[in-house]
């Protein structure tokens, strides 16, 4: 298996497919959505290997964080923005961004976590349009970037997901390690 394959699948895992029934509740960029986001709402973009993230605006626009390195147009869906160390903060159309992809509405931090005031969450975002950030899959991505703005803390899931995987693929790869070192002893035996 190849470097990039490993690291496909790794993101697909890590940053969370999404089941059946989520899949259910999500809405087409070319179709009419039961509920139209609102000034503040999280949209979760679901790409073919992650989710994405990006805080509605309002009039049809979003802010979210895209590769320096890629247009805009191209960003929208690459796998390598995942992986990218640098961000800048754009303003774009949701419709542009979802391409043909699907999105949701996902505020599902609201129960443990208090939005702030619509007001305050959007001039946080219009001061850093431009902006470039530096981004981590695991510590600083787009969706601790959009919870950010939103409720004033830092959360992402799909990193503590992917943390999680990181721990579980380093603990199987450590007995593997431990387990070849036996075998290989155990061979070299005289008796």
């Amino acid at each position: 298996m190849s470097p990039c394959s490993v690291i496909e699948e790794c993101a697909e895992f890590c940053c969370g497919m999404m089941d059946n029934q989520q899949r259910r509740t999500v809405h087409m960029a070319s179709s009419a959505a039961d509920e139209e986001p609102q000034p503040g709402d999280l949209i979760e973009i679901f790409r073919p290997a992650y989710q994405h993230w990006a805080l509605y605006l309002g009039d049809g626009y979003i802010i979210n964080l895209t590769p320096v390195d890629e247009s805009p147009a191209a960003a929208v869906s690459s796998v390598k923005s995942v992986f990218s160390r640098k961000a800048v903060v754009r303003m774009q159309l949701l419709k542009e961004v979802v391409g043909g992809d699907s999105y949701r509405i996902n505020n599902k931090y609201d129960d443990n976590h208090t939005p702030l005031a619509v007001s305050e969450i959007i001039q946080r975002a219009q001061l850093l349009i431009g902006q470039e950030l530096s981004y981590d899959l695991l510590g600083s991505n787009c969706e601790h970037f959009v919870t950010l703005l939103r409720y004033g803390e830092a959360v992402s899931e799909q990193a503590s997901r992917a943390i999680g995987a990181i721990s579980l693929v380093t603990a199987a790869a450590s007995a593997f390690s431990v387990l070849g070192l036996i075998n290989t002893r155990s061979r070299n035996r005289p008796f």
